[in-house]
């Protein structure tokens, strides 16, 4: 059994600790962070989509030429190119960087961030769209002939790309959590993305997707991708003492609140998954070994936002549940972003990955070992938690 590792990237040195609200691009930075994940151990980074953001392309091309390893992927919303000129742009990438393009499709969770770049689809629609685009992008890769498409929402005549992906396609993938997402992904998808739910909540998912697979006629699955944000420390105590000082900073007692939005500051989200993330924290903080759920009540579940929290061993092991659930590629970004992803490819990473060393040769490491979170340091976050309410 093998994992894979995803991150994210980032262009400057701005993060959701230290308070920076600079948006522009520091090309040293990137090259830096880049070339940091790569050392670390991540197989993959995610170049993220935002309507007020940067251009992903441009940036995932500027990963790729400064790494030799790591595979960007390409965050699209349909709405903003059109799918034989984005066919073109990921072939050309994946060219340039020897193969190592991968696309994540976003439909759009949220109306208001739709509208502010002119798509005011409704959120079945967008999927819809999103299963033709899909389907387009895959015919442009394998045609050599010039062909028509006439359909819902795209078309086009005598069209043909001379650029061919490096073998013979991309990977493609699509997260969510609807039925709708479900249905396109497990259809499809290479890649399904998942946020970090409870073990079993996950596990449900993973077999909506499959179930999903199989009523389009796939005799495979996507691979499941799960996101975490992991705070790590050297013991028990000192972790749950960083996350608590991470959380403050969230909820805005020690820091920007960089995450807020007009719209979150006044309505829940509009997505299934964060609306799921929010249900979840509400039944408690806590969950299975080490699954925190008070940074994405203090961030409005606005995206990955579910923490791992404790030693790198209680942090490995908790990846490792959820590898042995099914998950093929785990992301974890953190909060403090450069270090946070130097720490985990010393110290989180390797444990994981030897763990699964071990059981190839028909042993198992000490990684497993590692205790759920205890009743004392159960309590102990509760309390805290009604200190939280009651402030």
């Amino acid at each position: 059994m093998t994992v894979e590792f995803i991150s994210a990237i980032n262009v400057n040195p701005a993060n959701e600790i230290n308070g920076s609200t600079d948006t522009r691009i520091d090309p040293k930075y990137l090259a830096r962070y880049a070339r940091t994940l790569e050392e670390a151990g991540f197989d993959y980074t995610l170049v993220p989509y935002g309507s007020p953001s940067y251009d992903p392309f441009t940036v995932a091309a500027t990963v790729v030429a400064h790494t030799e390893r790591i595979k960007p992927i390409i965050a699209l919303r349909p709405n903003t190119i059109y799918p034989t000129v984005a066919a073109k742009a990921l072939a050309t990438l994946d060219q340039l960087s020897g193969g190592r393009a991968v696309v994540h499709f976003i439909a759009g969770g949220s109306t208001q961030e739709q509208a502010r770049e002119g798509d005011r689809l409704s959120k079945t629609e967008r999927y819809a769209r999103q299963a033709e685009y899909i389907e387009i992008l895959r015919k442009v890769w394998t045609s050599t002939e010039p062909f028509d498409h006439t359909a819902t929402y795209y078309s086009f005549e005598d069209f043909v790309s001379r650029v061919q992906p490096v073998n013979g396609t991309i990977p493609v993938s699509v997260g969510g959590s609807s039925d709708d997402a479900y249905r396109v992904g497990g259809a499809l998808g290479d890649i399904f993305g998942l946020w970090g739910e409870p073990l079993a909540e996950t596990a449900e998912q993973i077999s909506r997707v499959a179930e999903a697979a199989r009523a389009a006629g796939r005799t495979d699955t996507p691979r499941t991708w799960v996101t975490f944000r992991p705070i790590i420390a050297p013991t028990e105590e000192l972790a749950w003492e960083r996350a608590r000082a991470t959380l403050d900073v969230l909820s805005g007692r020690g820091g920007a609140g960089l995450w807020r939005t007009r719209r979150s500051a006044s309505a829940g989200p509009e997505n299934v998954g964060s609306q799921r993330l929010l249900d979840i924290a509400a039944r408690g903080d806590l969950h299975d070994r080490a699954l925190w759920f008070p940074t994405a009540t203090a961030t409005g579940a606005q995206g990955a936002s579910t923490a791992l929290v404790g030693t790198p061993d209680t942090v490995a092991a908790a990846i490792l549940d959820y590898v042995d659930l099914g998950a093929d590629l785990i992301s974890i970004r953190g909060y403090d972003n450069l270090n946070d992803a130097i720490d985990y490819g010393r110290y989180v990473l390797p444990l994981v990955r030897g763990e699964l060393a071990a059981r190839e040769q028909g042993r198992r490491g000490s990684v497993v070992d590692a205790p759920p979170v205890d009743d004392v340091v159960r309590a102990r976050e509760q309390a805290h938690a009604r200190e939280r309410v009651a402030s």
